[in-house]
């Protein structure tokens, strides 16, 4: 083995533990819910015995985790930079961790839209949260005021529209891949509509 698996190798007998900790799972518990034995899984968080495919897909399965993330290296890239977009004025940051999703700032400075056929539906799941001033959420028939701090979640396939109230506001959200791609087709639309 060369250091990088060794320290692998280590890494993931950590996680394995950890998670097992954190459960607040006996090793009989875990070797239990794993099919595996007691001593087995002693030796394999100690060490003593060689990691095998097989028991680490079952493993993963008993601790609610994925193998990816079970086996997935340290990442020296800790820290990332926005890509900016000037023309909408947005920041926007894709999330490693969640392949698709993608982490977008924006300041809306006016209200939403008034005119019901403005409200836009596509795929997907959006969540995001006031950073500052006040932010009204058009969804369906229904309008949502949504202060500093507070958060909201829903699916895009609701027709929707986002503004601030009374002055500019902040918002950060979180769009998954299918409601990424509808703001995008919806920002080429409006934007090929005004030029």
């Amino acid at each position: 083995m060369t250091q990088e698996d060794d320290e692998l190798d280590s890494l993931v007998r950590k996680r394995l533990r950890a998670l097992r900790v954190a459960q607040g799972w006996s090793l009989e518990e875990l070797a239990g819910r794993a099919h595996l034995s007691q001593s087995t899984l002693s030796r394999i968080e100690n060490g003593r015995r060689r990691l095998a495919l097989d028991q680490l897909v079952a493993l993963s399965r008993a601790l609610d985790t994925s193998l990816d993330q079970l086996v997935e290296t340290a990442s020296d890239d800790v820290i990332t930079n926005p890509v900016v977009d000037a023309a909408h004025g947005w920041l926007r940051w894709p999330i490693k961790a969640e392949p698709g999703l993608t982490v977008l700032r924006q300041r809306l400075t006016g209200p939403p839209p008034d005119n019901p056929a403005r409200l836009r539906a596509h795929p997907g799941r959006e969540w995001l949260v006031v950073l500052s001033g006040t932010a009204v959420l058009l969804l369906g028939h229904r309008r949502f005021r949504i202060e500093t701090n507070q958060a909201a979640e829903f699916p895009t396939m609701l027709p929707h529209a986002l503004g601030a109230e009374s002055g500019p506001c902040e918002v950060l959200g979180i769009f998954d891949r299918d409601a990424r791609r509808g703001h995008q087709r919806d920002s080429a639309t409006a934007e090929s509509a005004t030029h």
